[in-house]
């Protein structure tokens, strides 16, 4: 990093009262606008019998459902991209905006699309088409909230910031997993089916329109316009520099990316459906502990990224990723011997997926502030496209020869976060 970029960051100050109002207003918004793009999976069950022919095997459904999940992950890459590119040049704020647009509007359509019963081929094909355009908002979405509150505030509450936001998104998770556990509470399987799953849709629409109400209130970066101002904005391609100068932080990024979307996509997203497939809980009940486990993950997100402003990120994935190895397996093992033990393994298995909160804090500060939204953009998409979209069809595939998959896919990523955290140790020294 250069003298002129390192000066551009924030001073070292205590956190005012105009941050916090940053923090609160950009998770909020965060927070309405990933429940569009996840309220999907929490209907995955339902989808799957409406959207395919009725006499598919049911494996093989769940993993058509989840692979037009997965199509929302592949499209992330171009959209956050081209958002990117723009909010290097143009300014955070304007991109942090657009994306709610582009989510909104899709989500309120799938809630009015036609069934295979009415239409055929083409109910899938327009719910695909529908999950690309979430997916292209979603993927500048993310990056740009994490540039965005980063610039906001001291670099020592960085990692504070990063996980706070990372909280409100995933907090956007509990918001659909508390609707989809009202609407299977107020309306029997039969009234889900035929019209009740709509409604988390409907209301989608909704709040991403007002999330672009209360983004009108967000000031652009400090960072950003003190660059504007000193005409320090990239003079090329941004992507195009971060390709050339930063391809360590790229894939350190990028492997980061792949413990995030692990934990999130298998524990968070995954699991609900998976208990009513494999383990016979209700969806009521795995609902109500997928819950559990989400307020448990928001709080572990902001711990994660306190921990990391105070004694680096290193030490916050070596304990963090031991943890959450140990957590999940239990977790995962103990279900079909121990049912009763699933609201409170999987709310501790939640706390300790937390870690993510740290993903953020590494990733912003791997790249300068000229490039830093095409550079995170860049590294955390295509690493979501590929981890992140492959993941659920992977774990779904290998559920055909072990229910105990998923702690197999969750304990592998938790070495490649083991020896992330080795390594940013080293480096610090």
């Amino acid at each position: 990093m250069t003298s002129v970029q390192s000066s551009i960051e924030q001073p070292s100050r205590p956190l005012t009262r105009s941050d916090y109002k940053t923090l609160s207003l950009s998770a909020l918004g965060g927070a309405l606008e990933f429940y569009d793009f996840i309220i999907f999976v929490f209907f995955a069950t339902v989808v799957g019998k409406l959207f395919f022919p009725p006499d598919m095997p049911e494996w093989l459904r769940l993993m058509q459902t989840f692979g037009i999940f997965a199509a929302g992950y592949l499209a992330r890459p171009v959209g956050g991209i081209v958002m990117a590119h723009f909010g290097d040049l143009l300014g955070r704020k304007k991109m942090f905006t657009l994306s709610i647009f582009m989510m909104a509007l899709p989500t309120l359509v799938m809630g009015l699309l036609p069934t295979y019963a009415q239409i055929g081929l083409w109910a899938p094909v327009l719910l695909l088409l529908m999950r690309v355009i979430q997916g292209a908002a979603i993927g500048g979405e993310v990056p740009g909230a994490w540039v965005f509150v980063s610039e906001h505030v001291p670099a020592r509450h960085t990692g504070y910031a990063c996980g706070t936001l990372t909280a409100g998104l995933t907090s956007g998770i509990l918001l659909g997993s508390l609707v989809a556990t009202l609407i299977n509470t107020l309306y029997t399987p039969g009234e889900v089916s035929d019209y009740a799953w709509r409604i988390p849709f409907l209301l989608g629409g909704v709040f991403g329109l007002f999330s672009v109400y209360l983004r009108r209130w967000l000031h652009e970066t400090p960072v950003f316009a003190e660059m504007q101002a000193r005409k320090a904005l990239a003079e090329e391609l941004p992507l195009r520099a971060v390709l050339r100068d930063h391809r360590g932080a790229i894939l350190l990024s990028m492997l980061l990316t792949w413990l995030l979307s692990a934990g999130i996509v298998v524990v968070i997203l995954m699991t609900p459906a998976l208990l009513q497939s494999f383990y016979q809980v209700s969806p009521t009940d795995s609902l109500k502990a997928n819950s559990l486990a989400i307020v448990l993950l928001s709080f572990g997100c902001v711990t994660a990224g306190s921990l990391a402003d105070r004694f680096g990120a290193g030490r916050v994935f070596v304990i963090g990723s031991l943890l959450l190895l140990a957590s999940s397996w239990t977790f995962y093992h103990t279900l079909p011997t121990h049912p009763e033990l699933l609201f409170p393994m999987y709310a501790l298995t939640g706390l300790c997926v937390g870690l993510v909160g740290a993903v953020p804090y590494v990733m912003v500060k791997a790249f300068p502030p000229v490039v830093r939204f095409s550079g995170l953009s860049f590294s955390y998409n295509l690493a979501y496209a590929i981890f992140g979209g492959l993941t659920p069809m992977v774990v779904t595939a290998l559920l055909k020869f072990s229910p105990m998959a998923p702690a197999y896919y969750v304990a592998g990523i938790c070495v490649i976060g083991l020896l992330v955290g080795l390594y940013l140790l080293a480096k610090q020294r």
